[in-house]
């Protein structure tokens, strides 16, 4: 019962579910059917086909309406056809009427057509003419601008097309950019802009290298204008002025130095003889001269740098990059370049210190390039600043101090380092005009100054030498009032006696005096010039005078001196002539001290004024003279010396002096007359000296090792020589010594000889070490060497004379009593060393 209701169940359900997809399918477009059908099959097993025959059944149904409905509308339709069949034929007829009529419409509108569509086409190009009117209106600045771009660009004017393309392209090329021409023209002017850079970059590339060729010819006219007018280029472009004029201040400086070199010249007497370049400081710096110099002043243009220099590239650059917003490029390029320009310009010729020229040039490039600099400075706003510049100068500056201390070095003319030094000047002052600072250039002139203190002595130390070279060393004759004159103006010499004496007469100093004198004086005149335009003080001028003065007479006069009486020509009678030159120029130096004190006009009392060293050194020579009078007096009494030829073994003397000794003797009266001159204790010295080196001689010749035997004949020879040697000394060859003073050099000898003379042995033997004792100053061991040859002598004469058998007992005694003296002196000789 359950299970048939079951199946009731489900077959009312699938009729339900049939019924609503059949509903489905007929409101449902035939396109989303698939869906509905789908479900049919979905459901249960052969539902399909139930819902086949529902579908079937359905089908019959919508049949049979259908049928129900043609039946209903049958006759109406019939009766419809019926009509209209009867309209077809009046269709016709009203379809032919319309045919005509629009056959004839339109062959009657067929012209009016025409005609409308010519007005149709004039229209249209009348329009388009309007357009294109207009567009071109507005297309022709354009070009115009663009034809104007092209021809500024042509003619180089960058700037202003560098404004038409900022116009074209902010205000005219906007406005017609639709336009394939306009865009290419758009396209161009990034390019058109790249080129002006290149263009403009390229110019200025031109102008570093064309200023780096012409610095120097820059440089020479600033530095000709500062030393002519004391004034430098201006830049007329950035309206400067002068920033110093120091003129004035230079030309009161050359008055006074010219004034202190015309005061000494009337001082002296005459001009100096030094001269620089072939001009003494008269003729270079004369009256005339300054007049003529200020005329040249007055019509001196004064140039701006501008005629010398064309600067437009720069501005040019300046202005293209600025406007292109790239000025910060531009600025970094030029300082880069004019820095590796720097260095290139403060590299020196490796021989630049052989002439005035090699300096010149070296200092107008750098005087070229920092007056561009400072131009470009004030002309031009931040392109170079301050810092730069001074960056650039201090770097240019410790170059070239390092270059001209190196090749200043070199440098051995005093002419070249007093024109580098004038150069230096007018190099530091031009400079120092532009704002740079020179003090450094100013402490390498102090350097400078030494080393062309250096030449200078080297130069005098030949002019000295030449003097000396020339001179005869004999007294000055004068044979008139005028060459006395004449000597006098050039060497302050003063004696009441001489001026007495009638003419001709004779100064007693050599022609090398009045010369010597003559140039310390140009020494120092040569020496001031290089303090000229220094900007010093009169002390400092003074100190630096004096400091030269003394290094010129302590080393290079004093050396000369001392080399020239070392000279092996240099005589006797030369050194006498020197002795008597250096006195007087000793007194001389008074006269040196009130000349530098008449030039720079500093009181020699003043604290810090240094005293010239001149007496020292005239002294020291003198005493070098001396001494080599001394030493050549001994030198030519060793000569005669070598000259002895004594027979020691002769039996007797000859009765006479030795012919040797008579003319030693006969040389040193000549030479003693020579030294009248001589100072007196001079004169004193080299007579005692020669005579205690003649005495030594002759001591030293009895004494000598080699003479191994000596006779009595032969003391009696030398003792004759002795008292020749004597009675010169007592005929007081040199006057001012005290009674028998100079015979006291002969005493030593003269004791010894009259021990062997007398044979007084006993005596000598009971009075040796005793003051009294008539035999003092024989040492025993002097005695004992001369007696030990006089017994080899006697036992050699013994041997020759044994055929008198009375002298043989004579020689024995006298043998007996030699040897007992010779054994008392030996125990004497003995205790004086255990003594010792």
């Amino acid at each position: 019962m359950n299970t048939t209701n079951m199946a009731e169940n489900e077959t009312l359900e699938s009729i339900t579910e049939h019924e609503r997809i059949l509903q489905e399918i007929e409101s449902t477009d035939t396109a989303c059917v698939g869906p509905t059908l789908r479900s049919v099959y979905d459901d249960q097993p052969n539902a399909h086909k139930r819902f086949m025959e529902k579908l079937d059944a359905r089908i019959r149904n919508h049949d049979r309406e259908i049928e129900k409905m043609c039946n209903f509308h049958h006759q109406g339709f019939v009766d419809a056809i019926t009509e209209l069949l009867k309209v077809r034929a009046d269709a016709e007829k009203l379809m032919g009427q319309v045919t005509d009529t629009n056959q004839r419409l339109q062959e009657a509108g067929r012209e009016v057509t025409t005609q409308t569509e010519e007005v149709i086409r004039c229209r249209i190009q009348q329009r388009n003419m309007a357009t294109t009117v207009e567009k071109l209106q507005l297309c022709i600045p354009v070009l115009e601008m663009y034809s104007k771009l092209k021809e500024q660009l042509e003619f180089k004017r960058y700037y202003a097309a560098l404004k038409t393309m900022e116009q074209l392209e902010t205000f005219y090329i906007p406005r017609v950019s639709h336009y394939r021409f306009c865009q290419i023209m758009a396209e161009t002017l990034p390019k058109l802009r790249d080129e002006i850079k290149d263009v403009s970059m390229s110019d200025l590339k031109d102008f570093l290298e064309s200023i780096r060729k012409h610095s120097d010819k820059i440089g020479e006219t600033a530095m000709r204008q500062w030393a002519k007018t004391g004034t430098f280029l201006v830049s007329s472009t950035a309206g400067r002025t002068l920033l110093g004029d120091r003129s004035e201040e230079r030309a009161q400086q050359h008055r006074t130095f010219i004034s202190a070199m015309q005061k000494q010249t009337s001082l002296g007497c005459t001009k100096p003889l030094y001269s620089l370049n072939g001009r003494t400081p008269t003729q270079h710096n004369g009256h005339d001269g300054e007049e003529g110099t200020e005329e040249e002043e007055a019509e001196e243009e004064v140039l701006t740098a501008h005629d010398l220099v064309d600067f437009s590239p720069v501005y040019r650059c300046l202005h293209i990059y600025t406007v292109l917003g790239d000025r910060e490029t531009f600025e970094n390029y030029y300082r880069k370049q004019r820095k590796k320009q720097a260095r290139l310009v403060l590299q020196p010729q490796s021989n630049m210190h052989e002439t005035v020229e090699g300096y010149r040039k070296y200092f107008n490039q750098i005087v070229g390039f920092f007056v561009v600099e400072d131009h470009i400075l004030h002309a031009t706003q931040g392109l170079v600043t301050r810092a730069f510049t001074d960056e650039l100068w201090n770097m240019a500056l410790s170059k070239i101090i390092a270059v001209l201390r190196t090749h200043s070095s070199y440098c051995d003319d005093p002419d070249l380092v007093l024109e580098l030094k004038n150069m230096i000047v007018i190099f530091a002052d031009t400079l120092q005009g532009y704002g740079f600072t020179v003090n450094r250039l100013f402490d390498l002139l102090f350097e400078i100054r030494d080393q062309y203190n250096e030449t200078l002595l080297k130069k005098w130390a030949s002019v000295f030498r030449e003097i000396f070279e020339q001179d005869n060393y004999s007294p000055i004759p004068v044979e008139t009032e005028e060459e006395y004159k004449s000597i006098v103006c050039r060497f302050p010499f003063h004696d009441a006696d001489i001026e007495k004496q009638p003419f001709p007469k004779k100064l007693p100093m050599s022609h090398s005096v009045p010369q010597i004198y003559t140039q310390v004086k140009e020494f120092i005149y040569a020496s001031l010039k290089f303090s000229e335009s220094l900007h010093r003080s009169s002390t400092e001028i003074d100190d630096m005078l004096r400091k030269s003065t003394n290094l010129l007479l302590t080393r290079t006069l004093s050396g000369c001196l001392q080399n020239l009486i070392k000279k092996p020509h240099i005589g006797l009678t030369e050194l006498v002539q020197i002795i008597i030159n250096t006195t007087h120029l000793e007194q001389a130096c008074k006269y040196l001290e009130e000349f530098i004190t008449n030039i720079t006009n500093v009181s020699p009392e003043t604290i810090h004024t240094t005293r010239l060293y001149g007496l020292a050194t005239f002294k020291d020579a003198r005493h070098a003279a001396e001494g080599e009078i001394y030493t050549k007096l001994n030198q030519k009494i060793d000569e005669f010396i070598q000259l002895a030829d004594y027979e020691w073994g002769m039996s007797e003397s000859d009765g006479r002096a030795s012919g040797y000794l008579m003319d030693l003797i006969n040389f040193l009266r000549s030479t003693f007359q020579v030294f009248t001159h001589l100072p007196g204790k001079v004169a004193q010295t080299a007579c005692m000296s020669a005579c205690k080196h003649l005495a030594s001689s002759l001591m030293q010749m009895l004494l000598d090792p080699d003479l191994k035997q000596i006779s009595l004949g032969a003391i009696q020879q030398f003792n004759l020589d002795v008292i020749q040697c004597e009675l010169f000394a007592s005929s007081e060859p040199v006057p001012g010594f005290q009674g028998d003073t100079l015979q006291l050099a002969f005493i030593d000898l003269r004791q010894l000889l009259d021990l062997f003379m007398v044979w007084d042995w006993s005596t000598y033997l009971a009075d040796y070490g005793q003051p009294s004792s008539k035999y003092l100053r024989v040492n025993p061991s002097t005695a004992l060497a001369l007696l030990e040859k006089v017994n080899r002598g006697m036992k050699d004469t013994s041997k020759k004379n044994n055929i008198f058998s009375q002298f043989r007992k004579n020689d024995r005694d006298k043998q007996r009593l030699i040897e007992t003296v010779v054994k008392q002196l030996r125990s004497l000789v003995n205790g004086m060393s255990q003594h010792s």
